[in-house]
């Protein structure tokens, strides 16, 4: 007998699984899901990821077997942890505060991930803040037997470009895929809303969607406020706009519970912002979309279009989409700085896997394996599950990165555009000012807002205390803030970074 331990998440192709599996359609969506879990694991046993598109992470207990068979997606869009207790036994669950609820977890803080997340912004790889709380990474599955714990690699990245399809042909297999795809991602019962930023991926999502409603964040400051440019887009489409205007107030007023929800600090100044669009998304629907995905497969960051020029080089020093704090800069402000704990080794094994392709192949490939991961799905899950929405990324899915994996990168990125193949795709349904609309990014004016007195006296007091003492060296920091209060913006990344890790600190280990 299968029975399911945990399971978080949704599958997105359950119908075709429901025919293959013989599974009576009419059940609700979590029986449902639970039967398709217990059957695929009956049919395809380890291999069953295989045959399943969508988001999940699970734990099943095989009573035949007397084992444990835990999996995580391809892509790690919800978390899955594990823990080893003093007495043999495995702690596991798709939260860290599940483990930390269990007899036998002795929480103790992992201070070595303190160095890395300087620099990343979040935690990346298989390691955590809590000592001895691993993350099965994406594409991984664990099998926990008599004791032993046994983690295998069933899925990774791979890029074989194919030099045979010109732009359109590209274009079209994005957007015949996309058009397969999306009749999946909620059933016709179900109601759902769809975020809209000025971007091109969630414009894209929205105009293939039947949602009728947009919701989109914006502020009272013009220059940072891109909600006019998303009301614009949802006009265009014909489709209701709903914006949620932030203020510095509400904004830093949210951080500890951000950083309660999130479980592990994370220094993403849009987290903050994505947390409070939740929030008041949840007030009239319980699904959501998001366009998140693209940016990576398809070349979507400006960075992006300078891989020719990092060439070789790419291996000394990319670890992915943030890399804010240099290793001397470290060492002046940490108390314990081990210099053997680099960020990245993180990514060795990724330049390893990725050897003799061209470079804007390997920049994606680590950025889908450790920013997407450690950063952007974190946000969405814990974020979403903590306001009690459920979010759905269509563009996020294997059969669209198979595009992505077998495209050359000149279709990808060029010296005037990102994301050309994609953006192409957009614009079959898109009007062309906004399929090929310069990326902007999710713009937060923190790096205003942080340096005005009426908004930064927690951000201070936690500079000066004995709590950040116990890491840093106090004057170092604070000089750090002060050159930035002082009118060098760029230093904002720095202190917003510091601050969510003792802001962080003070939730999971003084407060409770």
């Amino acid at each position: 007998m299968i029975n399911v331990k945990e399971y978080s998440g949704h599958i997105r192709n359950w119908s075709a699984l429901c025919e293959r599996l013989g599974i009576d359609h009419s059940l609700s969506r979590e029986d449902r899901e639970e039967q398709i879990l217990i059957k695929a694991y009956e049919t395809w046993g380890n291999e069953m990821a295989d045959h399943m598109h969508g988001m999940f992470a699970f734990a099943l207990w095989d009573d035949e077997k007397q084992e444990l068979f835990c999996l995580r997606d391809q892509f790690g869009t919800k978390p899955f942890y594990y823990y080893e207790t003093a007495d043999g036994e495995l702690l596991y669950g798709t939260t860290i505060r599940q483990i930390m609820e269990q007899p036998g977890f002795v929480k103790e803080l992992n201070e070595e991930m303190l160095q890395l997340y300087l620099s990343l912004t979040y935690v990346a790889g298989e390691m955590t803040f809590f000592k001895g709380v691993k993350k099965l990474l994406p594409g991984r599955y664990l099998i926990w037997k008599d004791g032993k714990l046994a983690i295998t690699r069933y899925w990774k990245p791979e890029f074989h470009p194919d030099e045979t399809k010109t732009l359109e042909d590209w274009a079209d297999e994005i957007h015949n895929t996309l058009t397969e795809i999306m009749p999946e991602v909620k059933e016709e019962s179900e109601y759902a809303e769809s975020f809209l930023s000025g971007g091109v991926d969630s414009s894209y999502v929205l105009a293939m969607s039947d949602v009728q409603k947009t919701d989109s964040c914006g502020y009272e400051e013009e220059r940072f406020d891109e909600s006019g440019l998303a009301r614009q887009t949802a006009e265009l489409l014909g489709r209701e706009s709903q914006r949620c205007v932030i203020t510095p107030e509400e904004y830093f007023g949210i951080v500890p519970d951000v950083m309660y929800n999130m479980e592990q600090p994370l220094g993403d100044a849009s987290a903050i912002v994505f947390a409070l669009g939740c929030r008041e998304t949840a007030k009239h629907t319980k699904i959501c979309y998001s366009g998140e995905g693209a940016d990576e497969f398809f070349g979507g960051y400006n960075m992006y279009r300078n891989a020719e020029r990092y060439g070789e080089n790419l291996k000394n020093f990319y670890v992915g989409n943030t890399n804010i704090m240099k290793e001397d800069e470290k060492q002046k402000i940490l108390k314990h700085y081990d210099p053997d704990v680099l960020p990245i080794e993180l990514v060795r094994s990724i330049y390893e896997e990725t050897e003799g392709l061209d470079p804007l192949s390997k920049m994606s490939n680590v950025d889908i394996q450790i920013w997407l991961e450690g950063d952007i799905y974190l946000n969405v899950d814990k974020m979403s599950r903590a306001a009690g929405l459920e979010v759905r990324m269509p563009l996020t899915d294997t059969r669209i990165f198979s595009i992505a994996s077998r495209m050359p990168s000149r279709y990808k990125v060029n010296e005037e555009q990102n994301k050309v193949a994609f953006r192409t795709a957009a614009a079959k349904v898109l009007p062309e000012e906004i399929a090929f609309r310069k990326k902007l990014g999710f713009i937060v004016p923190i790096r205003i807002w942080m340096a005005d007195e009426r908004y930064n006296q927690d951000v201070r007091d936690k500079f000066h205390s004995d709590m950040a003492a116990k890491f840093f060296n106090l004057d170092e920091i604070n000089a750090i803030f002060e050159d930035y209060i002082g009118g060098n913006s760029d230093n904002w990344r720095k202190v917003w970074t510091i601050y969510t890790f003792l802001v962080w600190y003070e939730e999971y280990f003084v407060k409770r």
